[in-house]
């Protein structure tokens, strides 16, 4: 990335200033409200994960962002510039994949590239081979696209939005149709562009990579903002223990009555979860157990999953919202 180049707004693409900032943003489509009164900070230099159920209103959000449809109400910066307003300067730093990447299916993959560069300028033009290698395509870059998978046009999607060297790239749903490998590869790639000082703000269901790749998140329902924040802020830092023993009724009595454990619940056959306090460790718990006769056959510290917080702070919402 072309340090030297004057940031908009004084916004970096790294550090404190925020990339993307909304403020009361609500979009409505007749009598429905795609978007709520959201207030959003996505921080510089950061993966940053975009969560919610199908129809929460992620896409709509980017599309708002991006200038692509106008707001009812609100207002949204990106790179420290107001947008729609400065949509023209502020989106020639900002590389974007919405829902599914279209191409000329008749042209190959380097092709396809090749037109796209050619509105960008010739320093665009050069970066083209290099970024097929980038994006694990080099190998297919001659074929034509009408034979890619959806995988391989995710990933010349990719590919098409780092042709401007952008500070801030918007992947909406960037592991579909990846295999196993693939996902693996994506999150690498993405990983390694934040490390050369770029936000990368992703858009995704699958809540075990956002939770492997992504530094924060914000959690979307039906168009309100439920969280946001740190993915270790929102997972939480307590550690559960998983205790399997012989006698799980006189364990939870004798748990259950300890003032080291804050909670305690049955998982499974001979199986307790146990939220311990602070200074209560597994093994303290397990000395317990074994004190009283109690033959602990396993002991598994554990944490709370993405997934599990996920869900949680979504059952929570709905219950308000009741």
């Amino acid at each position: 990335m072309d340090k030297a180049k004057a940031p908009l707004g004084g916004a970096t693409g790294v550090g404190p200033v925020p990339v993307i900032e909304t403020s009361g943003l609500t979009k409505r489509f007749g009598d429905r409200a795609a978007l709520s009164g959201l207030d959003l900070a996505v921080p510089g230099g950061c993966a940053f994960g975009l969560l919610g159920a199908n129809g929460a209103g992620k896409t709509t959000l980017i599309r708002t962002v991006l200038g692509l449809t106008a707001a009812t109400s609100g207002s949204v910066r990106v790179l420290g510039r107001p947008m729609p307003a400065a949509r023209a300067r502020v989106l020639a730093r900002v590389g974007a994949v919405v829902e599914e990447p279209r191409f000329h299916g008749h042209l190959t993959g380097r092709e396809n590239l090749r037109v796209a560069a050619a509105v960008r300028g010739r320093e665009a033009g050069q970066r083209v081979g290099t970024l097929l290698e980038r994006v694990g395509l080099a190998g297919r870059a001659d074929e034509r696209v009408a034979g890619y998978s959806l995988g391989m046009r995710q990933r010349l999607g990719i590919a098409r939005c780092l042709l401007s060297d952008p500070l801030l790239l918007i992947l909406d749903e960037p592991m579909n149709g990846l295999d196993p490998a693939g996902i693996i590869g994506m999150r690498e790639m993405i990983r390694t562009l934040v490390g050369e000082g770029r936000t990368v703000v992703i858009s995704s269901h699958l809540l075990d990579e956002v939770e492997k790749t992504c530094d924060a998140v914000a959690v979307i329902d039906r168009g309100r903002l439920i969280a946001q924040g740190p993915v270790p802020g929102l997972v939480g830092a307590d550690e559960q223990v998983l205790v399997g023993c012989t006698e799980a009724a006189r364990a939870m009595e004798l748990l259950s009555a300890q003032d080291t454990v804050a909670g305690i619940s049955v998982e499974g056959d001979g199986l307790l979860r146990v939220t311990p306090r602070p200074g209560c460790t597994a093994a303290s718990l397990n000395r317990l157990l074994v004190r009283a006769d109690i033959c602990v056959g396993r002991l598994e510290p554990v944490r709370a999953t993405l997934e599990e917080r996920f869900l949680q702070i979504l059952s929570n919402a709905g219950e308000e919202v009741r």
